[in-house]
């Protein structure tokens, strides 16, 4: 992978968008909790070099308790790791430019809840992919933080079923073959629409239909700004794209705008 740096008319370029903008709109991916050390899924080394997506479709979790059992024994490894990941600088910032009342709206791709452990309100964030933090009922919609179900489920990958209908219980995110909540996209269109500033952070922008937000407001006039290690298809769309990392382009400009980053105090 070739990293570019990226040249200081860029980073002036994005700071003075993030100091103009009023309604910023940002969508987030993997990238940014890679830096938390969370792995991505596409990358060389990711998660499905390990696993074959194909566990993870809907159809295949719903086909046989031995298929859950599998189901369940995968993501344990993944939420084991994600559970004592730390939100980083590109997070931190983030949450500071709403605090300093730019931010209005975070559409994100990723599961691990940690925009809203940094400091995000959870109601400007928009998890396009559900959440890994809650397993839920595919019947009633009851649902429990996984912290607490995950103490249910046996090394065999044995999980309990649904304590208010018997129903069939399975993490709060969104596997292949299921489709995206219709009132979690239209929140997210709206929010687009409303943007003065659309900035991308660590996202390949190649999973529909959530990549078609940022194109959604490319298409309105609306400025689009992306940070990402590496290049995307929405690139040429962008009035500035940065090929680096979250945290080390986010912070100083944060900084620059008169910010403050605050590592969160986490319980130990």
């Amino acid at each position: 992978m070739n990293q570019t740096t990226s040249k200081p008319s860029e980073l002036a370029e994005l700071t003075r968008l993030l100091d103009e903008a009023r309604h910023l709109v940002v969508f987030t991916g993997a990238g940014i909790s890679t830096e938390s050390g969370i792995p991505d899924f596409r990358s060389p080394g990711g998660v499905w070099e390990k696993w074959d997506p194909n566990e993870f479709h809907i159809d295949r979790f719903l086909s046989s308790p031995e298929s859950r059992r599998r189901y369940w024994q995968r993501t344990t490894d993944f939420f084991e790791g994600m559970r004592h990941a730390q939100p980083n600088a590109g997070h931190l910032a983030l949450v500071e430019l709403e605090r300093m009342g730019k931010l209005r709206a975070l559409i994100t791709q990723n599961v691990d809840g940690l925009h809203q452990i940094a400091g995000s309100h959870p109601e400007r964030v928009i998890e396009l992919h559900g959440t890994a933090r809650r397993v839920h009922c595919l019947d009633c919609g009851h649902d429990h933080p996984r912290e607490v179900f995950q103490t249910w489920v046996t090394p065999e990958g044995q999980a309990p079923d649904c304590d208010q209908c018997g129903g069939l219980m399975k993490p709060a995110t969104i596997s292949f073959g299921q489709s995206l909540r219709e009132d979690t996209l239209q929140k997210a269109a709206e929010a687009t629409m409303e943007a003065d500033l659309f900035l991308v952070v660590g996202s390949s922008l190649v999973v529909y239909p959530a990549a078609g937000f940022p194109a959604m407001a490319a298409r309105q006039g609306i400025p689009l700004a992306i940070i990402n290690i590496q290049e995307t298809p929405h690139d040429a769309l962008a009035r500035v794209v940065l090929h680096t990392g979250a945290g080390e382009t986010l912070q100083p400009v944060v900084e620059h705008l008169g910010g403050k980053i605050t590592p969160v105090a986490l319980p130990s």
